[in-house]
């Protein structure tokens, strides 16, 4: 029992120590642990075993792939195959069919020209040919020449764009130098098809355009090349798999085998020792670990200025980290990746949770080798894990969240086993470790979250509401031995949770806080008007200073009975900070009076000791303390008295600046009045003054 004792006062009193207390001190430490445990893990999957073997000796055992090593050979083959179907790209040159369409067009303007000149033909025809022939690339005879030039304008002009045509169909796509006859014959089947043109221009029409169409295609490399690389990179590469066989035991070393042995990493290449995966590791590992420390330096700063909150964090990181091998040696689904997020999400913030979810998710991966399929359901398992868990008031709402990630891991693996063909059997199988999962990491977080709140002090929401049980020794006590005080401690409570609530900060911690702000008082009750029954008041018979100084101590008196029954440190923060430096104004003012000149009467001896409210929570009970304290004064309370009797407290503190160490801003203190003033009138409503029935009025009724 006295070890369990020492035990106790060293878990308590570790983080408490100056040495933890040292900011940069924790992080050395932590960042030392974090690497070790991180870098033996990855080294020992980056770095497996290597043999001394050369080709044609014969293997001692069934080697197998540490990792998915490429087959370079099949791969290359692969390559060939793909190259060999690629088609040469051709780049079409425009400026050809633009000349050929010019030439055509100037060729006809002329002709246009001769038919404009009346009898033209019937007098210089030999000098017209002669003139149209310098034009005449097409191979025209004179009497193809005669025939256009006799034939109606309106003909030849319909005639004139048939050709255009026909070049634009044939040409825009392209000409290879072997394609030329082809597209000659085509041109030829299409000028037979027209329909209102006379045989012999169809004749000429083949002419023009055959001796015009020439071949207007050029190897374009570039694109060609880029087919080439584009079909390489959809070659999938051929990979000997994880666990497959390289070579069986009693097999000849081939050429082929050794390359592949080489590629995974598994020959000593001249007996020196490869720094290359050791170096990896090491760089890995420290990118991880600087980007965590950078995340909870720059949105959770607070977490730094807590030791115990950091330590937590990773030793419940590490544990999950380490707890990943073992069981991924049963099925990588059962890695239980959800407990950590699970966990830190309750204890710490379920952002940091989701958040080092990633990291995690990314270090388990890389150490059990574990494919793309895995590190998803890993990731979304984790997230899952932390937002189901966020505003967890129950141990039994972690049993939901199991179940949650129980049936996220199940939709996780039957939709990508589908996406990746796997078969029935191995999805049922996989599917029963995922739910598995799920169960086992509820469970873990269950029997582990005491553990974790008792070492490390943690306020979980879990954890306060088991405090707000009045059936716990200090509020049972409370009832009996201070009922005044217990009744303040409830309306203070009522007051602080709605204000937090209101302006966003932690309601149930501003609750439970309020009702063991004042359990300090349980060591001298009745030197406390409200549980005085009678008119006598003990302070009447004692100096002020004496009062002063009892009323005083019922802050220590408070945080010795919290140390006592192990109330968690934020609770403590409240009963300590709820009075900040104020002055015990009562009391002043009566030593004033009995004070002679010889021995003044100072502040000092009349102020709590602080410090000053460093929390929201603890602001609000502050002002709630206070504000309950004032209304009872009240002999007749309205909305008007309320409103400005809470607007003079808090004024009252900001100027005595009780608030200057908290995070609340004017609009969070207008917030907070409006609250109090609903919530007193909801307490001090007025009351329906019910008219007396006589007994004979009584009996009339019945």
């Amino acid at each position: 029992m006295a070890f369990i004792k020492s035990l106790d006062r060293l878990l308590r009193k570790g983080f408490e120590n100056k040495i933890f207390k040292n900011k940069t001190f924790n992080i050395i430490i932590l960042s030392i642990l974090f690497f070790v445990t991180i870098f033996f893990s990855l080294y020992s999957t980056a770095s497996p075993k290597k043999y001394n073997l050369k080709v044609g000796q014969v293997s001692p055992s069934d080697i197998r792939a540490p990792i998915d090593i490429e087959d370079k050979e099949a791969t290359a083959k692969e390559i060939e195959k793909a190259i060999r179907y690629i088609e040469p790209k051709q780049e079409v040159d425009p400026t050809i069919q633009i000349n050929i369409k010019s030439r055509i067009g100037i060729f006809f303007k002329k002709i246009y020209e001769i038919q404009a000149i009346p009898d033209a033909t019937k007098n210089n025809f030999d000098q017209i040919v002669e003139f149209l022939n310098q034009y005449n690339s097409f191979d025209l005879s004179e009497s193809d020449l005669a025939t256009l030039i006799d034939s109606n304008e309106e003909v030849i002009r319909n005639f004139e764009a048939y050709t255009y045509e026909f070049i634009d169909q044939i040409m825009i796509k392209g000409i290879k130098k072997e394609e030329l006859d082809n597209t000659k014959e085509k041109i030829e089947e299409y000028f037979m098809e027209l329909e209102g043109i006379s045989e012999r221009l169809k004749t000429i029409g083949i002419k023009i355009v055959n001796n015009s169409i020439k071949e207007n295609t050029s190897l374009d490399e570039k694109l060609t090349q880029q087919r080439i690389n584009d079909a390489i990179e959809r070659v999938d590469k051929v990979f000997i798999k994880q666990g497959q066989i390289i070579v069986n035991e009693g097999e000849v070393i081939t050429e082929k085998h050794h390359r592949l042995l080489v590629d995974g990493g598994l020959i000593n290449q001249e007996n020196k020792r490869d720094f290359k995966p050791f170096l990896g590791v090491v760089v890995i590992i420290l990118l991880i670990e600087l980007i965590m420390f950078a995340y909870i330096y720059l949105f959770n700063p607070r977490l730094i200025n807590k030791a115990s909150n950091l330590y937590l964090i990773i030793l419940v990181f590490l544990i999950s980290f380490l707890m990943s091998k073992p069981l991924n040696s049963i099925s990588s689904y059962l890695i239980p990746i959800s407990s950590s997020s699970m966990l830190i999400g309750i204890l710490i913030n379920p952002t940091v949770a989701i958040v080092l979810n990633i990291f995690l998710a990314v270090l388990i991966t890389l150490s059990t080798n574990s494919n793309l399929i895995i590190f998803i359901i890993l990731l979304i398992g984790g997230t899952v894990g932390a937002i189901s868990t966020s505003n967890t008031h129950q141990r039994s709402n972690i049993i939901i969240s199991g179940l949650i990630v129980s049936l996220t891991n199940l939709i996780l693996i039957v939709g990508l086993g589908l996406i990746n063909g796997f078969g029935a059997k191995d999805i049922i199988l996989n599917g029963f470790y995922g739910i598995l999962n799920g169960v086992f990491c509820a469970i873990f977080t269950i029997g582990s979250l005491p553990l974790w709140e008792y070492i490390f002090n943690i306020v979980t929401p879990i954890k306060l509401l088991e405090l707000s049980n009045p059936n716990h020794p200090i509020l049972k006590r409370l009832l009996l031995e201070a009922p005044g005080t217990y009744h303040h401690s409830i309306i203070v409570g009522n007051l602080s949770e709605s204000a937090a609530q209101a302006i966003g900060c932690n309601s149930l911690l501003a609750r439970v806080g309020s009702y063991y702000h004042d359990i300090g008082k349980l060591k001298r009750p009745y030197f406390f008007k409200e549980n005085q029954l009678t008119s006598d008041n003990p302070h009447d018979k004692i100096s002020a200073h004496l009062s002063s100084n009892i009323i005083r101590s019922h802050i220590q008196d408070g945080l010795d009975l919290a140390v006592e029954h192990k109330i968690p440190r934020d609770i403590m923060d409240i009963i300590e900070q709820h009075h900040g430096d104020t002055l015990v104004k009562y009391f002043y003012h009566k030593a004033i009076k009995e004070s002679d000149e010889s021995k003044p009467t100072t502040t000092k001896d009349f102020k709590y000791k602080g410090p000053k409210p460093k929390s929201k929570e603890a602001a609000i009970v502050m002002i709630a303390d206070s504000v309950e304290a004032a209304v009872r004064t009240l002999t007749e309370p309205t909305k008007e008295k309320f409103e400005d009797l809470v607007q003079k407290i808090i004024e009252g503190k900001l100027d005595e600046g009780q608030l200057q160490n908290c995070d609340l801003t004017f609009k969070d203190l207008e917030i907070i009045r409006k609250t109090f003033v609903n919530i007193l009138l909801g307490i001090f409503h007025e009351r329906i003054e019910y008219p007396e029935i006589s007994k004979e009025e009584l009996g009339v009724s019945n």
